[in-house]
């Protein structure tokens, strides 16, 4: 099945991004289409991390797990029941996730070094009914972000345990992406 391209902010016909997004996603060059079922969306990045290599294996420092299982009790008191929780599979994100004390699925697409197409394409934006929560990375959780929001990759940096809420709706014939809420662990 080929993924969906979508579109959230007026681009110019002309723009590289666009034809790349519509060769990489089997879509017919310049058709931009958007189903609003009501997803929500949020980007949390993992909570501070040791230092080294190999990156994969880096693991959660006391701090990051006391960070993740801060955000992990308010994303509990907020979230639905029947969200859907994806995380990369590296060892710092799949620990973040694991604070959170529901089931998640590890998803190779939203590693390390992904760009943010696949990460939404993987949370299934903005055609997912309900809820889904992506335990990842930077730049990439930001750069996804800013794609919804501003209609580019731009750079947006989330703070270590840092997250993003973000929904879709229609206003009259515009579809729109929805900052719904950011928080950090300073702020809880």
């Amino acid at each position: 099945m080929a993924a969906r391209v979508f579109a959230v902010a007026p681009w110019p016909a002309t723009s590289p991004e666009i034809t790349f997004m519509a060769r990489q996603h089997d879509a017919a060059k310049f058709l931009f289409f958007w189903k609003v079922n009501g997803m929500d969306l949020i980007l949390w990045r993992h909570a501070d991390a040791q230092d080294g290599s190999p990156d994969m294996q880096r693991a959660l420092t006391g701090k990051g797990v006391e960070q993740a299982q801060r955000m992990a009790a308010w994303l509990n008191a907020h979230l639905p029941k029947s969200t859907r929780v994806l995380s990369s599979p590296a060892v710092r994100a799949y620990q973040t996730a694991d604070a959170l004390e529901r089931k998640y699925e590890t998803i190779p697409q939203i590693a390390p070094g992904a760009d943010a197409v696949h990460v939404l394409a993987a949370a299934g934006w903005p055609d997912a009914k309900g809820c889904v929560l992506v335990v990842g990375h930077q730049p990439t959780l930001g750069e996804a972000a800013s794609l919804l929001l501003f209609g580019e990759a731009r750079p947006l940096s989330i703070k270590k345990a840092g997250l993003l809420w973000l929904t879709n709706r229609v206003r009259g014939d515009h579809p729109q992406t929805v900052l719904k809420g950011a928080m950090t662990v300073e702020l809880l």
